[in-house]
């Protein structure tokens, strides 16, 4: 399948029979290296694999990590749909199994700048993400600066990725300090998951979950859920390495497989808590908007 064919698979326009909005899931980090990126990637081939329709939309500027991993570059990205007329779907990227992929280059800098017009051209854009895709995962930068919490913020599902290393759980919980104390944080309509990564076994993925979520219901009067782990075997290391991705390059492997699990348990999540699916992808890139 070449690129303009996989694009036009991407981009093909789906009339919704349910009247579901699409679901957005934001993924972050309270430090880089964790594996972030490789969650969002491996997250999106899982969600393909159930025969649900992605687009990563990678907000983390200045790294290339996801078009690395696809080993694609992008022609166009968010600026050239804000300031030099392109649509939405000319900055969609085709990646394998028919996942789409948005650069958000340098537009992610500039959201915060936006003319009346120009914000009103971009949530009209965006809006039509709602027929292009199932699953939307938002990929922020890492740490506590103003955009990640943004678009913390604005979403209803946050995957919160740390390793079993002190200084990621505790930059993790800085993180949620900043999150739940922000104002305009309201805990009802904005669901935190931990995913452990880099851990040995399913014990210590949920001691990870327990060292963070107590000082989290302790000192911020909140709770996040434990959504599961991910293994550090050969195969995902070795993908890491190599920047490939390792759910498809070995299908079978540990780590594979708990990307597979973390997917499914996340179709559960929407089973259990219906509202999440009827955010949106508009109601989530507004809301984003009105706090940049």
């Amino acid at each position: 399948m070449d690129q303009a064919e996989g694009l036009r698979n991407v981009v093909k326009m789906q009339n919704r029979q349910d009247g579901k909005s699409a679901r957005v899931i934001t993924i972050t980090s309270g430090k880089g290296g964790v594996g972030k990126s490789n969650l969002a990637v491996n997250l999106a081939v899982a969600f393909s694999n159930m025969g649900k329709r992605v687009i990563i939309f990678d907000a983390d500027f200045g790294l290339a990590n996801v078009e690395v991993m696809f080993g694609t570059v992008p022609k166009y990205n968010l600026s050239d749909m804000i300031y030099g007329g392109k649509s939405i779907e000319d900055i969609i990227t085709a990646g394998p199994l028919g996942i789409g992929f948005i650069s958000g280059g340098s537009g992610i800098l500039g959201l915060n700048n936006l003319s009346v017009e120009q914000v009103h051209f971009l949530v009209s854009s965006l809006h039509k993400l709602e027929q292009l895709c199932d699953v939307l995962i938002v990929d922020t930068g890492a740490g506590i600066s103003a955009q990640v919490l943004d678009f913390v913020l604005a979403s209803p599902e946050v995957l919160l990725v740390s390793t079993p290393e002190p200084s990621s759980i505790t930059d993790s919980y800085s993180l949620m300090k900043a999150t739940f104390k922000n104002s305009e944080f309201i805990k009802e309509e904005t669901k935190v998951h931990l995913v452990a990564n880099k851990v040995t076994s399913e014990t210590e993925g949920k001691a990870v979950y327990d060292k963070l979520n107590s000082v989290v219901h302790r000192f911020l009067g909140g709770e996040i859920s434990y959504l599961g782990m991910i293994p550090q075997d050969h195969s995902l290391e070795k993908a890491v390495r190599t920047q490939q991705i390792v759910s498809l390059d070995s299908p079978m492997a540990k780590s594979s497989r708990a990307f597979s699990h973390l997917a499914a348990k996340l179709m559960d999540v929407e089973e259990d808590e219906p509202q999440i699916h009827g955010f949106g992808i508009t109601r989530f890139f507004d809301s984003f908007l009105h706090r940049a």
